[in-house]
């Protein structure tokens, strides 16, 4: 009888919390299910997102390719505003400055390329849309805009050989040969091996009268001075 009635009890004691904790209990189901749904939901609309910006870029990439500009801006303007965190609208700002250059529209293209600075995904398109705007400012002539972009660049990873070649030409035009040089070299040393344009390089150390050696040497005795 004690062990009966102790299940008993027992079984009181349950029904009494129950009354009290079930409406908790049932509304942490409901939130449970509900996440687990919004969360598949929200997954189901990141996956149509995508698609569908993918569709607008490869409609894009199209249109530039058989040089409808029109209405390639059309679909570029879609991508910006619906999809602005999208790496196709990253893409397709770099795909659209490379038009419009070959287009001569060259301040057009500056936007585009700061559009990618400041919005593209993910981050590497940024250091690209730098550098391909630092080089397209010194092609319009002003190599102080192009050095202030390359010195302001929050990081250069995986572009250290493009951004020094490209001071190496701003030096030159100033006249720095010196620093050429050491940007040269430093584009040279920044290179994997099979990757870039080394001949090039070469090519223009040679041109100021300098041998890789000596463009070597220069760099440690500028780094010496500075240190």
């Amino acid at each position: 009888m004690s062990d009966l009635y102790d299940t008993h009890e027992q079984g009181e004691r349950v029904k009494s919390w129950l009354r009290e904790n079930g409406g908790a209990i049932v509304m942490g189901l409901v939130l449970a299910f509900g996440l687990m749904f919004g969360f598949k939901q929200w997954q189901a609309w990141q996956t149509s997102n995508r698609q569908q910006a993918s569709a607008e870029y490869q409609v894009m990439s199209t249109l530039i390719k058989s040089e409808n500009m029109d209405a390639a801006v059309s679909n570029y303007e879609v991508l910006k505003a619906e999809y602005p965190k999208s790496a196709y609208t990253s893409m397709a700002a770099l795909m659209m400055a490379k038009a419009r250059v070959f287009s001569g529209q060259f301040d057009l293209a500056v936007k585009d390329l700061e559009y990618a600075m400041e919005h593209a995904q993910p981050a590497p398109v940024k250091v690209i849309a730098r550098e391909r705007l630092a080089r397209l400012k010194f092609s319009q002539g002003d190599a102080d805009a192009a050095l202030r972009l390359l010195d302001e660049a929050p990081s250069s990873v995986g572009f250290e050989a493009q951004f020094a070649e490209i001071r190496g030409d701003i030096y030159l035009s100033k006249g720095e040969t010196e620093k050429a040089i050491g940007s040269y070299q430093e584009a040279l040393d920044s290179l994997e091996e099979g990757v870039g344009n080394r001949e090039l390089l070469e090519i223009k150390l040679e041109a100021l009268g300098a041998t890789v050696a000596d463009a070597t040497d220069l760099r440690s005795d500028a780094g010496g001075g500075e240190m």
